[in-house]
């Protein structure tokens, strides 16, 4: 049976656990070790031919490690995986694989924070970037320039949650001989698979959803044999930032109860979207599981769950408002992050960058929120008695 038959319940909790090269472990062990020794110099030249199918040393493969890679590899329904020390390594590292001196990426939409910053950061190396707000296509391909290498998106987008046409913007980049990256985070690969839609790297954080207990910061990326093999031996190897045994041994324990969680995330988060919509102190809601959503029949399209994850607007956008209802919170925590078995609520209005907030397209007004594990009547009853 090949990977792409495996449910995601059996992926999750079984594939590469190999219990029989682990002495019959139920749960693989930790390899902590730093590096991996030969009985001669002759085994160790044959195994630097190939530093992705040996164990050399922590920084390129690792037992631990590679046993999640395979694991979220066949989620995704990709051929390789790579994790990273963090979200923000894998996305670095994802970006850099495609760009060179005189590139141009294209971004669309709200997209996380510091992504942001690293496309400024890389204009010192020549390298251009232009975001555009808009989502539909005609806008996009519109900012598309002869230099451009990278289209880099999130579907669905930071604190907006705007749905992109993956299957169309895939098609578009592949025209033109781009590379499209997408992080997708938020859907999990239980929920969106953007490479069977046409999409070269798929990245994660892994310290929201996949992790799922707040205890670990790590990064992922899935993608081809040939873009990976690219990537491993640069990007991979000597930016350095890869995930140590022990997170990934975390990871692993998180993923055997991915299904379950993100189901219950799904349940509740649905309640909670449709409380949040028919209350009067709130203008809007971000979420596309509903279906007042614009873009709620593309999500019928390309995801097949929905996250505990939305934000929304509240009628009185003032900094001062949002302040009272986070600070009026009691079974919500005020938090960075999100995707943890605990609920979460922060605002991107921190009092002094209203023009700013007004400009990349967020209303004042806008609450996140990540819907935890915990019972859903009792943290509807916490937001409303905030509202």
């Amino acid at each position: 049976m090949t990977n792409d038959l495996f449910s995601a319940e059996h992926i999750c909790t079984h594939l590469g656990d190999d219990y029989g090269r682990f002495h019959g472990a139920v749960v693989p062990p930790i390899y902590q070790n730093s590096l991996f020794v030969f009985d001669n110099f002759d085994r160790l030249t044959e195994a630097m031919k190939d530093e992705q199918g040996s164990y050399l040393y922590w920084r390129g493969t690792n037992p631990t490690v590679e046993i999640v890679e395979k694991k979220l590899a066949a989620l995704e329904k990709g051929e390789k995986c790579k994790l990273f020390a963090s979200g923000m390594a894998a996305i670095s590292a994802a970006i850099l694989t495609f760009l060179q001196a005189g590139d141009h990426v294209l971004s669309i939409s709200n997209i996380y924070g510091p992504t942001t910053k690293f496309f400024t950061y890389v204009e010192k190396f020549g390298i251009s970037h232009t975001n555009t707000l808009h989502t539909d296509l005609e806008a996009i391909e519109s900012l598309i320039q002869p230099n451009t290498k990278v289209i880099y998106l999130e579907s669905p987008t930071t604190m907006s949650f705007k749905l992109v046409d993956l299957k169309a913007i895939a098609s578009i980049a592949k025209q033109r001989g781009i590379k499209t990256i997408i992080d997708n985070t938020w859907a999990t690969p239980l929920f969106q698979n953007p490479i069977t839609y046409g999409i070269d790297i798929v990245v994660h954080s892994v310290s929201k959803y996949l992790g799922g207990h707040s205890d670990l910061v790590g990064g992922a990326l899935i993608t081809s044999n040939e873009i990976m093999d690219h990537l491993f031996y640069h990007e991979y190897q000597l930016l350095g930032g890869v995930m140590p045994p022990y997170e990934a041994w975390l990871l692993m324990r998180g993923l055997r109860t991915l299904p379950l969680r993100m189901r219950a995330h799904q349940e509740s988060g649905m309640k909670m979207a449709l409380f949040l919509e028919n209350h009067p102190s709130v203008k809007k809601v971000h979420y596309p599981g509903l279906q007042s959503s614009p873009d709620y029949e593309l999500g019928r399209q390309q995801l097949k769950g929905y996250a505990g994850l939305m934000s929304f607007e509240l009628v009185k956008n003032s900094f001062e408002s949002v302040r009272q209802v986070l600070n009026s919170l009691k079974l919500f925590q005020i938090g960075v992050s999100w995707g943890g078995f605990e609920s979460l609520a922060i605002s991107p209005n921190y009092g002094y960058n209203t023009e700013q907030l007004v400009a990349s397209g967020i209303d004042p007004g806008l609450i996140r929120i990540s819907v935890g594990l915990e019972n859903i009547d009792e943290l509807i009853a916490d937001m409303n008695a905030a509202l």
